[in-house]
């Protein structure tokens, strides 16, 4: 198991408050607004706020021309993908469901790593894992009838996931030898190209002028989540063990079921309650030092 430091906690507990809330931050911004533009409007003001917090830091921007395409490989299954599938998801889903679906990246990310890149979990890593899937079972419990009504919102959320959980060991594992930020940046500016093309091909017949709520969902995610949450997590995956970076964030999805109970009024249960403990008992089976012998 693994240790976080002090800078490591303070970055997760400020990552897990700015992506919880932001599920139905989410979910009121694509309301009546094309999700691919949504998205992409949050990109163009994000990407800048990255930018200018990496020269504020005097990170160097420079990545050599021989790591361009491991640099393409990261972003296509990190970010492309994500958040192309993700945000239509939002749409058509409930803002704590749709974070419940995309956080089953760690369970993901667990299985991925144990089976197919050498990842040797230890009991306790498992004991996380299980913990984790049953949370996610147990906050669907009474959304199944409306997910079942739903399912491509369903099948986008959970290949959203799968593949952001084989980017996630993908990173863990890059040779690359520049900071972190600077794999961001770029990764973020390429993202915004994308997702650029896509609105305009999907959704620019739909283009609308946002309004005061629409902007202030995009002003959010530009400066919180592009300018800061997707940095931190991509320091906490390359700084931690792949099982401890992953199951480290699944307070997110129960951060994103309140928010949502509190800004949307949906409605909890006793289930979502109990998740919660799960998920606590999750985190705990993976960070909680192990005792060290006498």
């Amino acid at each position: 198991m693994h240790k976080l430091s002090p800078r490591q906690w303070i970055v997760l507990v400020l990552l897990t408050i700015v992506w919880g809330i932001n599920w139905p931050i989410m979910k009121a911004g694509v309301t009546g607004f094309p999700p691919l533009t949504f998205r992409m409007m949050c990109l163009w003001l994000g990407t800048p706020v990255l930018g200018l917090a990496l020269l504020a830091m005097r990170v160097p921007f420079r990545i050599p021309r021989e790591h361009w395409r491991e640099l393409l490989v990261l972003a296509v299954f990190n970010m492309f993908i994500w958040h192309a599938l993700i945000i239509i998801a939002v749409q058509s889903l409930s803002s704590g469901r749709s974070a419940i679906l995309g956080y089953t990246m760690p369970m993901f990310s667990a299985v991925l790593g144990a089976l197919f890149f050498g990842n040797r979990l230890p009991g306790r890593a498992w004991a996380g894992v299980g913990a984790a899937t049953l949370g996610v079972v147990l906050l669907l419990w009474h959304e199944i009838t409306n997910l079942s009504g739903r399912p491509l919102g369903v099948l986008l959320a959970l290949v959203a996931a799968s593949t952001w959980a084989l980017g996630t060991q993908l990173l863990r594992r890059t040779k690359m030898p520049v900071p972190t930020l600077t794999i961001s940046f770029w990764m973020t500016a390429m993202t915004t190209v994308v997702l650029t093309v896509l609105a305009v091909v999907f959704e620019q017949d739909r283009w609308i002028a946002p309004s005061p709520t629409h902007w202030g969902s995009i002003v959010f995610n530009a400066v919180l989540v592009f300018g800061f949450a997707h940095a931190a997590w991509f320091y906490l995956a390359r700084s931690l063990p792949p099982v401890a970076s992953t199951l480290s964030v699944m307070l997110i999805p129960v951060v994103g079921v309140f928010s949502g109970s509190l800004v949307l009024g949906e409605v909890l249960h006793w289930q979502d309650w109990a998740a919660v403990v799960l998920m606590v008992v999750s985190i705990a089976a993976v960070l909680w030092p192990a005792r060290q012998p006498t």
